[in-house]
């Protein structure tokens, strides 16, 4: 079983409130959930109060509720509640909360349990148990609550259209700010709790929270159950959501409770069949393991229409500068773990890029080039260029049409799916070679890309960006070896590109430069930021021996002045096992990814919080975590897909952080199969074991 974060028992105000996701709606929910949380509806967007574009927008909380005993109500008085126990099941994606509600002589105690339905994902399902130790009146309310959040109501129903007998509890039409998009969100419930109980709904009030209440003359030894269920659907999904929420909804009160909640742990226990198992290297690093795939694939689904963002479906007020966007950060560091443990869920990242291709291409010719231009930030809706205007020099970051290609190149690998390579892939592949013909500038020293800036962000931008480069020379590769297989005419021309690409080198001390104006002597955090090791993996640009091992030494001897910056801290353990470094290799895991860890869910922060202790708390950050795991599976590994047989993929020696024994992934999707990863440290390769047919 997948290690959980340990119970909650003292919440601290410094701390962000546990993060339930299914891919389709993220929450964030308080230790009291009743009063307290957000909710991120996939998709959905709003124009940002304070940047002006389009970005994120927040739903209406689906789970929001009150309790009220003898007239005292939980959200008027607050501080008469206390936590008991909060505690996160990472096995089944459930979070149980457990507080004490007093009023008077009388303490009310309160079992919560809250989960995203994966098998309906637009679902949220809420438990609520309660339980009094003397006779009162008890009032349990649930809510779809828009309180707090930009935006109007447009339609509020508690009655159903042709109906004598409303079919859910309520509906609403929830219009964002900017007009962008709607929500529509529709709920029902139930109650148990034996005779008397009297139903309560607010059917009048056009601007009150939908809510509806059950009065009873509770007593100690009977326990009451109040169950909702509440489908958020944005209008990108449906052009009228709240009627397909209504929909949804009413299928999910069909199946009932039990049966939906049965097909959410049966969806999780599939899921955790590619746990990345680290053998020796001890409880704590297992956890860190288990918490990352967690949050990964609690963050995508093959229902996410408009793929993830930078925090996946996350959000709390304290931090948001992302807008949800879509970025690189996704395909290069996301996408490959799920490609072989959720393929569909890949599948789904990849289908956000396609229904988009439109925009890429009016991207390019904007700038001036044929093919692809995939922009730096997407925005949900037609997947245009977002990027804050407060930036300008961001427009020069064009890398992410090479993390975007490269992504679907290796989906075509590691599925064989010839249909998908033809349909799909290749007009992709295609466009950003395309591309790449004309952003690229034949010199005298070879095909040099100009004026760009790379994973570093400088301010100014410079020419021939290591990692830009050898990015763009694999991808060309990738295209040219696709043309052959399709019969196309562009593959000499791509591969004169890729292998006349210009690579900044020095030759005295064997070392790839950042970049053309990079001088070892330079200093500061840009300077010290190892993009060209990006080129050496995850993109696995060949280079020899001696140029690998000194371009590797030289970045991880100044990596101290970086480490603790996002993206690319997470894969420096890698680069130390491949100098066969073990005891460099757990060091640069520890400071690289294990001190980005923030308690008491086990997230992980954009940036270190032991060097960066007064940056906002943040989480979870997909690029961190997707990175940690893309190096414990790939890196390590020294997995490396390609159109070869899977047996070929393995490629290096294993060698592993010191303590770690070996790593194990008992199911990888590979060609359509399972297969089970065996790769124990000091093994000449690692073992892909597929399962036969």
């Amino acid at each position: 079983m997948p290690i959980s974060p340990p119970p909650l028992r003292r919440w601290r105000p410094e701390y962000i409130p546990a993060y339930l996701s299914n891919g389709v709606i993220g929450l964030r929910a308080g230790p009291i959930p009743l009063i307290e949380g957000v909710a991120i509806v996939n998709g959905l967007a709003a124009v940002d109060p304070v940047e002006k574009g389009e970005g994120f927008a927040r739903g209406p909380y689906p789970i929001g509720g009150d309790l009220e005993i003898d007239g005292a109500r939980l959200s008027r008085l607050p501080g008469q509640s206390e936590l008991v126990e909060q505690a996160y099941d990472f096995a089944s994606g459930e979070l149980t909360s457990r507080f004490r509600f007093r009023s008077g002589e009388t303490t009310a105690t309160v079992e919560v349990l809250t989960f995203c339905s994966r098998s309906l994902p637009t679902v949220v399902l809420q438990d609520v148990q309660v339980r009094v130790d003397r006779p009162c009146r008890l009032v349990i309310t649930a809510k779809v609550d828009p309180t707090g959040i930009s935006g109007a109501w447009r339609s509020r129903e508690t009655t159903t259209p042709d109906a004598d007998k409303p079919v859910v509890d309520g509906s609403m039409l929830w219009e964002t700010h900017g007009g962008l998009s709607t929500c529509g969100a529709a709920y029902v419930t139930s109650f148990e709790g034996g005779d008397g109980v009297e139903r309560q709904r607010e059917e009048h009030d056009e601007l009150a929270p939908l809510s509806t209440s059950y009065v009873v003359q509770a007593r100690p030894e009977r326990r009451y159950v109040l169950r909702q269920y509440t489908s958020l659907v944005p209008s990108q999904a449906h052009h009228e959501p709240h009627r397909q929420a209504t929909r949804l909804v009413g299928m999910a009160a069909q199946r009932g409770f039990e049966q939906l909640r049965d097909e959410n742990r049966r969806a999780w226990e599939a899921i955790w069949k590619g746990r990345i198992t680290l053998v020796g290297a001890g409880h704590r690093w297992q956890a860190l393991a288990d918490a990352a795939y967690y949050y990964l694939h609690a963050s995508a689904h093959s229902s996410s229409l408009f793929s993830t963002s930078m925090f996946g479906l996350a959000y709390w007020p304290n931090y948001h500068y992302y807008r949800g966007h879509v970025m690189w950060d996704i395909e290069a560091f996301t996408f490959p773990t799920l490609l072989l443990t959720a393929p569909e869920s890949a599948y789904a990242l990849l289908e956000y890029r396609v229904q988009r291709l439109q925009a890429a291409e009016r991207n390019a010719a904007m700038y001036g080039y044929r093919g692809l231009q995939f922009p730096w930030a997407s925005g949900p809706r037609h997947g245009e260029e977002v990027i804050r205007l407060s930036a300008p020099h961001l427009v020069f970051e064009q890398h992410i049409s090479l993390s975007v290609a490269n992504a679907f190149a290796q989906y075509v690998h590691a599925t064989g799916d010839e249909d998908y390579l033809r349909e799909t892939a290749w007009p992709v592949l295609e466009g950003v070679a395309n591309w790449l013909v004309s952003r690229a500038v034949k010199t005298e020293r070879g095909y040099e890309i100009k004026q760009v800036i790379g994973v570093a962000e400088q301010t100014d931008p410079v020419d021939n960006n290591a990692y830009v480069n050898m990015a763009a020379s694999m991808v060309l590769q990738e295209a040219a070896a696709f043309a052959c297989r399709l019969k196309r005419p562009d593959a000499d021309r791509w591969n004169e590109i890729a292998r006349g690409m210009y690579l900044p080198v020095d030759t005295d001390r064997r070392i790839i430069l950042n970049h053309d104006r990079y001088s070892p002597a330079d200093k500061g955090v840009a300077a010290s930021t190892p993009e060209a090791l990006a080129g050496l993996f995850p993109f696995n640009y060949p280079v020899e021996g001696p140029l690998e091992r000194g371009t590797i030494e030289f970045y991880l001897e100044r990596a101290g002045e970086f480490v603790g910056y996002p993206m690319l801290s997470a894969l420096l353990g890698t680069h130390a096992a491949r100098l066969g470094d073990r005891a460099g290799a757990l060091h640069w895991f520890e400071k690289g990814y294990a001190d980005f860890i923030e308690d008491p869910f086990t997230e992980t922060n954009e940036f270190s919080r032991k060097r960066f202790p007064d940056k906002p708390r943040t989480g979870p950050f997909m690029a961190n975590l997707g990175g940690f795991l893309m190096s414990c599976l790939y890196g390590l590994t020294g997995l490396q897909l390609s159109s070869a047989e899977p047996a070929e993929w393995l490629t290096r020696p294993v060698v592993l952080p010191h303590g770690w024994d070996a790593i194990e992934v008992e199911q990888l999707f590979v060609r359509g199969r399972p297969a089970r990863l065996v790769a124990p440290h000091g093994a000449a390769r690692a073992t892909l074991e597929m399962e036969r047919l």
